[in-house]
């Protein structure tokens, strides 16, 4: 077998390359097809690498590929160790990690370790009967008297969080879709089997992982009642009704991820973070990055968020302290789960000038930085009709919540061809008629584009460290977002108008201006301004 290829050297050798690093997030399906079939593959994603790279960003999360019935898009995985395929093969994955390397990037990838596909091997040996070696790899328990549940945990997706089996004359847990059985996470055997799955990809040359709902890893062993939650806020699911103390958020999930962190770092320089969503997040990810566990973790503070707020980002920072042993925040704006930032936080406004604002925001958060495809180009949420709907979720709660599809249309490439060029067939999902003339093509063209707003933006990083690694201070959130940014030698000041109204403002004396996303009238910042500022040296 051909040796993995060697990771790209890091900059800067005595600082961790994944410190405040930018993420950008490929969707597979959603990205380029090369094979005529109407869904993006792996050599989509290798042929256009070089555009990723002219971002500036230092690494690429690619959601999974894996073998997989699909019916949660890939997240329901049949095979941890090979290539659906309709992404290609191994070898092609194999390129795509070379050509990644060669351009300075590095490759994240998901794993799903919560659940896997009703289909995988594992799952069809265990269901055959009480006794088989893989019997408890899974969550499996007896109805009660009445032939009802074990319990009254829910799914995320609607409904009982637990499906009947004949065969084995039980219940099998799922906290998504039935077809995306639970996991034992607390039997050796399972976190064994996982851990292995991590070596593969390691050895083959990845760069670190993003752990898919990893706060479901593990439940309550006695299968207690979630508690309700007090009235109020948004319910469309009666997942929405509980607490979901019993069936997420086990300390048990602890002791695993020390040993996910101590095989990665066994393997030098890898990156692990966390995706934790839920009601007890803040708790939940710095315990899952403290004390030697994973590196990073992001929740749904802005992915969920209706109103993008000064207090909200204050919120974030309080998160995030930088107290001794604390782990290290990743933020994100958009991604594949939630409606894309520009067209959710508009409220009416200029999405062009959004667009900018919020990628200056995002770079000047204290943590890691996500970008999600398309985010570079200031793509809307794209409007799917009802027909050609295909995420689960959307279809089963039309029209109470639209689901994720609108922000999994494909990547527009090309502007005056067939599909955006994207594809040379009806993709799978729709391409919003708004999305060719933002097409990457289009914008290459054009100096005062999003697209060419995003380099400048993301150099930022490169050049001050106090935006990759400093502190964060909050300053004001009324009637501007203030805050500074502090590194050794190294002081910036970062003002945000959030609002609708202009609001008066002047650069404080000793401060320069270094990158500014506004045009107004001098002594005021208008709605969607922002700036940077740095502090003079004497």
């Amino acid at each position: 077998m051909t040796p993995p290829p060697a990771p790209p050297p890091a900059s800067e050798p005595s600082r961790e390359w994944w410190r405040g690093a930018v993420v950008y997030q490929v969707y597979p399906r959603s990205f380029a097809d090369t094979t005529g079939d109407g869904v993006g593959d792996l050599k989509g994603i290798t042929a256009h690498l070089d555009h990723v790279a002219s971002l500036g960003v230092d690494a690429v999360w690619i959601s999974p590929f894996y073998p997989s019935p699909m019916k949660d898009f890939g997240y329901d995985v049949a095979d941890y160790c090979n290539v659906d395929p309709v992404f290609g093969t191994l070898a092609d994955f194999d390129a795509l990690l070379a050509k990644a390397h060669g351009l300075g990037l590095r490759i994240i990838l998901d794993q799903v370790w919560s659940h896997t596909s009703d289909q995988h091997p594992w799952f069809q040996a265990s269901r055959q009967d009480r006794t088989n070696s893989f019997a408890d790899w899974y969550v499996w328990a007896d109805a009660k008297v009445d032939g009802s549940p074990p319990n009254n945990w829910q799914s995320v997706f609607g409904g009982p969080g637990w499906t009947w089996d004949a065969r084995r004359g039980q219940y099998y847990q799922h906290n998504f879709l039935p077809e995306q059985p639970q996991l034992n996470g607390r039997h050796p055997a399972v976190q064994d089997a996982l851990l292995a799955v991590g070596k593969f990809w390691l050895d083959r040359g990845v760069d670190g992982f993003r752990l898919d709902a990893v706060n479901f890893m593990i439940g309550d062993p006695a299968l207690r009642d979630n508690p309700p939650l007090p009235p109020g806020g948004k319910r469309t699911r009666p997942f929405d009704f509980q607490d979901k103390i019993h069936n997420q958020s086990s300390p048990d999930i602890l002791p695993f991820l020390e040993r996910v962190r101590a095989l990665t770092d066994g393997y030098g320089d890898r990156f692990t973070v966390a995706e934790v969503g839920g009601d007890h997040v803040a708790r939940e990810m710095k315990a899952f990055t403290a004390d030697g566990r994973l590196n990073s973790a992001y929740g749904f503070l802005y992915l969920y968020a209706e109103q993008l707020t000064a207090d909200l980002i204050k919120a974030g920072a309080a998160m995030w302290p930088g107290s001794e042993g604390e782990g290290w925040p990743s933020w994100t704006f958009s991604n594949h789960d939630a409606p894309r930032a520009v067209s959710r936080w508009a409220e009416g406004r200029d999405p062009r000038a959004l667009a900018e604002m919020l990628m200056l925001l995002l770079v000047c958060l204290r943590g890691n930085v996500f970008i999600y495809y398309g985010e570079e180009l200031g793509l809307p949420q794209a409007e799917v009709p009802f027909e050609r709907l295909v995420d689960p979720e959307a279809i089963a709660n039309w029209p109470q919540t639209l689901g994720r599809d609108g922000a999994r249309t494909p990547m527009p490439w090309r502007s005056d061809a067939a599909n955006a060029g994207f594809s040379t067939v009806e993709p799978w999902l729709p391409i919003d008629a708004r999305h060719p003339a933002l097409a990457v093509d289009a914008q290459e063209a054009d100096p005062a584009s999003m697209l060419h707003a995003t380099r400048r933006i993301l150099a930022l990083r490169r050049v001050h460290p106090a935006l990759r690694t400093g502190t964060m201070t909050m300053l004001a959130t009324d009637p501007l977002l203030v805050f500074s940014r502090e590194d050794e030698g190294e002081t910036l000041l970062a003002v945000f108008n959030l609002g609708h109204e202009a609001q008066a403002w002047v650069a404080p004396e000793g401060y320069t201006v270094i990158d500014a996303v506004y045009s107004g009238a001098a002594g005021s910042l208008p709605p969607l301004g922002g700036v940077l500022l740095h502090k003079q040296a004497f």
